[in-house]
């Protein structure tokens, strides 16, 4: 009898430390769900290293497909996702992202209020930023006869047929608002109508529209300037830096990447640990400069490299911006009405 209460017990004990190996290994693995290349991978190895979490790292081509897959995990399976700030949005309507616990983000005063307070997020209770996406103009001062300022310059009649742009149609109308001294996000019909008739007015000057690799056009010569993403901004300065960056005085627009973590994610601390991880300047520092977007850690900035500090980080006059944002359908249709009719123009 004696053996057999001993028998239990030990069987007890097992269960309980096989139970305790369990937790500890889901402990050390984080499944982090983001884009290819997101992270450079001495940070990737480092955080392995320093914290013994492995990190399993799955990607996703598109924001819509991340949401699909969140959806159909009911918020589960992944531990921290890095994403566009519209889905963001989404998600967090959806269910589908636990509040932060901010006592295990000793780091996060760090992050430049800038990106703080957006509007997928306003009290900044579920996201972490994650790099900024600023498309900037840039033009080539050999090439164009005018001390271009901000968007209301591109209409000038002497860059006609040679302005690039990139294909984003709420950022192209977004402009035409913007000189109108309207938001980029309005829902207001007449507004955005107006401004897709002064969109109309900017046809003669634009030599193509392209949204992949339209820094070619402007490194080449082809165009003489250009509205494009950041990182197509920072590549062209890599092989031309005689280009001259242009931050629109009209006002920013801006979209914010950020990390969140899922509702039911399986090690929600390992993902504070990874994300406090990050906000390290020195951390940050490499993290941006890898990635070529704007750095949203206002702590890291004086440990980017002097080559890459002007491509990355804002200038300190560029104290506001406006995140573009999710609008009605209706408005969203006739943004789409417009640019159809502007392209048919364009050609």
């Amino acid at each position: 009898m004696k053996f057999k209460k001993v028998l239990a017990l030990l069987l007890c004990i097992a269960m309980v430390c096989s139970l305790s190996a369990c937790q500890s290994g889901e402990k050390k693995e984080l499944n982090l769900f983001t884009w290819d290349g997101m992270f450079p991978q001495e940070v990737l190895d480092a955080f392995e290293k320093d914290t013994g979490i492995r990190i399993n790292y799955s990607n996703f081509d598109y924001d819509e497909d991340m949401l699909s897959k969140l959806s159909e995990a009911e918020g589960g399976d992944y531990d921290l996702v890095i994403a566009d700030d519209y889905i963001i949005e989404l998600a967090i309507q959806q269910g589908l992202v636990q509040k932060l616990d901010k006592s295990k983000l000793s780091n996060f005063s760090n992050v430049n209020s800038l990106y703080q307070g957006q509007f997928y997020d306003p009290s900044d209770e579920y996201t972490v930023p994650y790099g900024a996406g600023i498309p900037l103009i840039i033009y080539d001062p050999a090439l164009v006869n005018l001390d271009i300022k901000g968007y209301s310059d591109l209409w000038d009649p002497s860059l006609k047929d040679s302005v690039a742009i990139i294909g984003n149609y709420r950022v192209i109308d977004g402009i035409a608002l913007k000189t109108m001294g309207e938001s980029f996000n309005t829902q207001d019909l007449d507004q955005i109508q107006a401004a897709g008739d002064k969109l109309m007015e900017l046809a003669p000057n634009i030599r193509l529209i392209n949204d992949n690799n339209t820094q070619d056009y402007i490194i080449s010569g082809e165009a003489s300037v250009a509205f494009m993403y950041t990182s197509q901004i920072t590549m062209a300065l890599a092989e031309r830096p005689d280009l001259k960056v242009v931050y629109p005085e009209e006002g920013l627009g801006f979209g914010i990447m950020a990390g969140f973590i899922p509702s039911k994610a399986p090690s929600s601390d390992a993902a504070h640990q990874f994300l406090n991880y990050i906000l390290q300047p020195e951390v940050s520092a490499q993290c941006f400069e890898y990635i070529g977007y704007y750095c949203t850690n206002k702590a890291a900035e004086p440990y980017i490299s002097e080559e890459m500090h002007d491509l990355i980080v804002v200038p300190d006059t560029v104290t506001e911006g406006e995140a573009i944002q999710n609008i009605s359908q209706e408005a969203e249709d006739l943004h789409g009405k417009i640019w159809t009719e502007f392209k048919d123009a364009c050609n």
